[in-house]
């Protein structure tokens, strides 16, 4: 009588771990399908944190990075990077292109960078290696004004509206596309914004 028990015994101890693994993929499968670019933040249309962080050492005529820089009434790009991020190293040659944009710096627009928990020393090497596309570099050695920043991991991007209002937040590396069909726009409407904001105070 027993015999026949034997198989149905270990079904059910087994039983656990296969549901168990069954949820632990579903879970990995949601946590990692669709575009991380549109992961939703919170922030969206709130004030940008109040912040104060020194100037990257060794790197002439950049300064460090305040909060109150985000709201003097110009749109600015704030870009959250990393020397030991690849990601970042992949994506910059996209900074590069939008630091050297005629259009954007006629318009006003400022590129800032937040070095995140990383050495300055090994941040300079990798600006030095790769170029600085950034006006003013501040230094996040503990991160934590990236995470009032809400920022999920390096390289994120935020464009930031001239009255400190963070308008939009781009997740993982820019590409190309990316750059001129999401990122471009996005500036282009904080500036309408902005420009909306002073005519109406200006009234």
């Amino acid at each position: 009588m027993s015999a026949p028990d034997a198989p149905r015994g270990r079904l059910a101890l087994f039983l656990p771990l296969a549901v168990f693994a069954a949820l632990a993929l579903l879970f990995l499968a949601r946590l990692f399908a669709g575009d991380a670019s549109r992961l939703p933040s919170a922030l969206i249309g709130k004030q940008a944190p109040q912040f104060a962080l020194p100037a990257l050492p060794g790197l002439a005529g950049v300064g460090g990075l305040v909060g109150d820089d985000l709201r003097k009434g110009h749109v600015s790009v704030v870009n959250v990077f990393a020397s030991w991020c690849a990601p970042c190293r992949a994506e910059h040659a996209q900074l590069l292109a939008l630091a050297k944009d005629p259009a954007l710096a006629g318009k006003g627009v400022t590129l800032a960078g937040l070095a995140y928990k990383d050495e300055p020393a090994n941040a300079l090497r990798f600006l030095e290696d790769v170029g600085n596309p950034y006006a003013s570099i501040g230094v996040d050695l503990a991160g934590r004004v990236a995470i009032d920043f809400g920022v999920y991991g390096v390289p994120e991007t935020f464009v930031i509206r001239g009255d400190g209002a963070i308008a939009y937040k781009y997740v993982g590396p820019l590409t190309r596309q990316a750059l001129e069909e999401t990122l471009l726009p996005e500036i282009e409407k904080a500036l309408a914004q902005t420009r909306a904001a002073a005519l109406a105070g200006a009234q």
